[in-house]
């Protein structure tokens, strides 16, 4: 079966296309009153995973009259859940029924269908270059660009992302889902990440930085889904993920040259942002909630001027609710990531008897817990073979690994933690491995090698502040909620953000500055304080005194 005889004849192949079929669908809220981006939108949308919404029952919302803390009101509309906010928005997205979603991503990854390329795309209708990028109000900050942990954020955030760039030796194409603070008008803080191995656009950024090189890159905001699902799920480095997302969809993906930049874009896209990023001297970027939990805090990291900002003539920006999981972003991976994981154990170890592989997702965020469904009656050899394969499969995946029998269901972790406590000797089943990496761990406390499986998850040092929104936006989030008359909220904690100690005065005025619509402060602070000869996060109170921001 190809890549075309299982696609759905519902796929969008554009963002708005596939909006308007989850509006049809029933699955989109559209909300027509002011919301301001700086401290209402993401608490909003965030309501529904942390309130006890049934997953089944989180909508896609769509914001038509989008403001700021200074007043300022968009003409573009907001979406923000249209690619994940539950299982069926992304299979309607992918054109799927969610049991043919892992079979048809393995298909799509062995028989791509390669892009091509057009001229006159929808995504340049509209092109701003030269001074218009560096007028007051223009450029980045014409974009409604959200806040996405206010309280804590010290920018708008460009979330849902696609991320391009070529090798400059073998010109192969990485696309990758990487976020983007607002530092000016032209200037973003782009983090793509350095550890376990390092991201594709980290890999490219490293040969650019040899050659002496600044790096061209064009981030893509609101894609079709298909194309945009390639981005999270870490495909192969030399794998193309436009042909991988062509042969998911059915057909090839269209793209266009960009404007100031030799890449190829998705030509359908809503918004492309060009530029090139400095090799030379990285800025600090940060802090920002992250998807393990906890803020991250500064890092040095890329520092982007942009060339070009091109549009369609009636955009609507894409954001996407990340950090503290459930999330958007969990969703887009667990089902994908999932299939990949048993499919290794089943094809790659010839596991035969490993039956299902499942994610943990709220809070812990799927990659450090790890539960596998083995059929009954397997050799313990086997048990342990699935054990360890899990957990090296990915550098940052499998932390704690925990297999049980076909009789216990992996989501439900109260059947686990009943397996744990009644069929697990500790002294026989039980086993640690040293000289793991930390993954995708806050950086508080000792930096130090991790180990695999068992871990006291109490807190002992300082840490990060919980990633989700500051208590009074999430407050004053429920208000709203119950205003428009949406389902009733159960929230479970934790549903606001709290410091856990690690948190200083520096980071709490560039979350002020964020949400009174100020970031350019913060912007103008750490653009002061760049420094050359760094790998990209490092923490930016390793290498400096701390500073006040700019008032």
């Amino acid at each position: 079966m190809n890549g075309a005889e299982s696609v759905s004849k519902t796929v969008s192949l554009d963002f708005q296309s596939h909006l308007a079929e989850l509006e049809a669908q029933g699955l989109l809220v559209r909300i027509d009153r002011p919301i301001n981006k700086d401290t209402e939108l993401h608490p909003l949308v965030r309501c529904q995973f942390i309130g006890g919404i049934a997953e089944d029952d989180r909508r896609a919302f769509l914001f038509t009259n989008v403001v700021d803390s200074a007043g300022r009101r968009y003409d573009m509309p907001v979406a923000v859940g249209a690619f994940a906010a539950s299982p069926r928005i992304y299979g309607l997205g992918i054109g799927r029924t969610l049991e043919d979603i892992g079979a048809d991503w393995l298909n799509a990854i062995k028989n791509p269908i390669t892009p091509v390329t057009v001229t006159a795309p929808p995504c340049q209708e509209i092109i701003i270059t030269g001074d218009e990028l560096k007028r007051p109000g223009g450029g980045l900050a014409a974009l409604p660009v959200p806040v996405s942990t206010p309280g804590f954020d010290a920018a708008p955030y460009l979330t849902a992302t696609l991320c391009i760039t070529a090798d400059p030796d073998s010109g192969v194409r990485n696309i990758g889902t990487y976020r983007a603070a607002l530092k000016s008008t032209n200037r973003l803080g782009v983090r793509m990440s350095s550890r376990i191995g390092g991201a594709g656009g980290y890999l490219h950024w490293c040969k650019y930085r040899d050659r002496g090189e600044r790096m061209p890159c064009a981030i893509v905001i609101g894609a079709a889904p298909v194309v945009m699902y390639t981005g999270p799920e870490k495909l192969a480095i030399d794998q193309d993920e436009l042909s991988v997302a062509g042969a998911l969809a059915g057909t090839a993906i269209r793209t266009a040259r960009g404007v100031t930049v030799d890449l190829e874009v998705p030509a359908d896209a809503e918004i492309v942002i060009e530029g090139l990023i400095d090799t030379d001297l990285l800025e600090p970027e940060g802090p920002f909630g992250e998807s393990n939990g906890y803020v991250a805090l500064e890092d040095f990291n890329m520092s982007m001027e942009v060339t070009a900002i091109t549009h369609r003539r009636a955009p609507v920006f894409a954001s996407m609710i990340s950090q503290v999981s459930p999330s958007e972003s969990s969703v887009i991976k667990k089902l994908a990531l999932e299939p990949l994981f048993l499919n290794h154990l089943r094809e790659h170890l010839s596991l035969k008897s490993a039956l299902r592989v499942v994610m943990h997702e709220p809070l812990s965020n799927l990659r450090p817990i790890i539960f596998v469904q083995f059929a009954n009656n397997t050799p313990k050899s086997e048990i342990w073979r699935g054990l360890q394969g899990t957990a090296a499969r990915q550098a940052d995946s499998g932390k704690m690994v925990i297999a049980v029998s076909e009789d216990i269901e992996p989501e439900h972790t109260d059947a686990v933690m009943w397996s744990l406590a009644y069929r697990c000797n500790p002294i026989e089943d039980v086993h640690i491995e040293p000289y793991r990496s930390g993954g995708h761990s806050p950086k508080s406390g000792p930096a130090h090698a991790d180990s695999t499986l068992l871990i006291d998850a109490t807190l002992k040092y300082p840490m990060a502040p919980l990633a989700l929104p500051g208590r009074e936006y999430m407050e004053r989030a429920q208000t709203l909620w119950r205003e428009l008359g949406l389902p009733a909220l159960t929230p479970r904690s934790p549903w606001y953000g709290y410091s856990m100690g690690d948190w200083n005065d520096i980071w709490q005025d560039f979350a002020r500055n964020a949400v009174a619509g100020e970031w350019s402060k913060n912007g103008e602070n750490t653009w002061q304080r760049r420094r050359g000869g760094l790998t990209p996060e490092t923490p930016a109170r390793l290498v400096e005194t701390e500073k006040k921001p700019n008032k």
